[in-house]
């Protein structure tokens, strides 16, 4: 619900464009659903997704359409890495997409942030509030080069299923 009360606010944003969810995976990520079931109406040219493995390679998929209702259609494609965002095969699909979505690692924001203005990419990602004090962020705000979202993020699901709740989360675009 988080995902999809957050996203109908950006969707002509989506129109040709291909998407990179670099930090969910897509066998259980709220980020992937909403792409793959959305994927026809929101004119989208393609749909990436990675995740990480702190101890073992991992994968890519990509899904360019033709089934949309069923999320487990794409093309899955071993990574030579464990999938963190600063790898270089991860880096080189950050260059590929035009707009990431995805709930980074809430410890690695800054470097995150970084990455992203670095290669000059949109987004609209999830991330703890108090991130507005952090001196390398705050500017980007003041700047107008980063807007707070609509919304505040309640909960998560976790991969193992269970609930995770939060009171001071919300989106950063």
């Amino acid at each position: 619900e988080d995902v999809s009360n957050e996203l109908k606010h950006y969707k002509h944003h989506f129109k040709d464009k291909i998407v990179f969810c670099n930090c969910d995976d897509p066998t259980w990520s709220a980020f992937w659903r909403y792409f793959h079931l959305n994927f026809s109406e929101l004119g989208l040219k393609k749909l990436i997704s990675t995740h990480y493995d702190r101890e073992n390679p991992t994968y890519k998929m990509e899904y360019t359409g033709g089934d949309d209702n069923n999320v487990e259609t794409g093309i899955k494609t071993n990574l030579q890495g464990n999938g963190d965002f600063r790898n270089q095969e991860c880096l080189e699909l950050l260059d590929e997409c035009d707009i990431v979505v995805t709930n980074e690692p809430f410890s690695l924001f800054r470097n995150y942030i970084e990455v992203l203005m670095n290669h000059s990419k949109k987004f609209l990602i999830i991330g703890n509030k108090n991130a507005i004090t952090y001196k390398e962020f705050f500017p980007l705000l003041k700047d107008n080069k980063v807007w707070m979202g609509v919304n505040n993020v309640q909960c998560f699901l976790q991969p193992d299923g269970s609930i995770k709740k939060f009171g001071n989360i919300g989106w950063f675009t």
